[in-house]
């Protein structure tokens, strides 16, 4: 073979095999990338849990002085809570999905789904009570009866959350197969490109951000003071 002819073979053998082994990187970062269905409800947790903090953090401000209190800032940390934790993360995933099978395989796990489902509903009707006050200003009059919802919506989820992560979502992993598993995963996937038209977590989790901005919110404003010396 004509030498030049060699050096353009052994060329074009480099370069597939650049272009395999660029691939199969790819893949590989998006295989480390993928995201388990369990830790994906409990990441979205974590954007919920942000939103009680939201909630926690304005009662206080509600009860000394109301006006201080950006109704926007509240109404959309609400609006997420029902966009993102109510209609996408309760109804899509748990209602449909989770809670039958929990259910249907019985044990403790089983016992927690109605009161579960139970708290959803009393969450939607506060969200919907925190939207309808946070229209306008925010009147000193409402103020009690908005800090108090608030403070109640958190104190629920709190131990709603808590029970779903350490019981109810390690029963449903059980349930399943690995493939099955699996599939629910990239079930999941697909509801929330279809309900958000991207990353629904990256979304949630970058508007709450913005949200705590808004309100001030940071980690170090809840660093509690030392204890006593004993």
């Amino acid at each position: 073979m004509d030498p030049l002819e060699q050096r353009r073979g052994f060329l074009t053998l480099a370069g597939a095999s650049l272009a395999l082994l660029a691939c199969q990187g790819e893949k590989g970062e998006r295989k480390a990338e993928d995201v388990g269905a369990v830790e994906d409800l409990m990441r979205e947790h974590g954007v919920i849990r942000r939103i009680l903090v939201v909630y926690r953090e304005t009662a206080p401000r509600l009860r000394v002085n109301a006006a201080v209190v950006p109704p926007a800032a509240l109404q959309q940390a609400a609006l997420l809570m029902q966009n993102f934790g109510e209609n996408y993360h309760e109804k899509l995933l748990e209602e449909e999905r989770l809670f039958p099978a929990v259910k249907k395989a019985g044990g403790p796990a089983a016992s927690l789904i109605d009161p579960l489902i139970a708290q959803h509903q009393r969450g939607r009707e506060i969200t919907d009570y925190v939207l309808s006050s946070t229209k306008q200003t925010i009147a000193s009059a409402n103020a009690e009866s908005l800090a108090s919802a608030l403070e109640g919506f958190a104190r629920m989820y709190e131990e709603h959350a808590a029970q779903e992560d350490t019981v109810v979502f390690q029963a449903w992993k059980k349930a399943l197969s690995k493939k099955q598993l699996s599939d629910m995963g990239d079930q999941f996937e697909e509801i929330e490109h279809k309900t958000f038209g991207k990353d629904g977590f990256d979304y949630a989790r970058d508007k709450i951000a913005n949200i705590e901005g808004e309100l001030g919110i940071t980690l170090g404003g809840f660093l509690p003071p030392p204890p006593p010396k004993t």
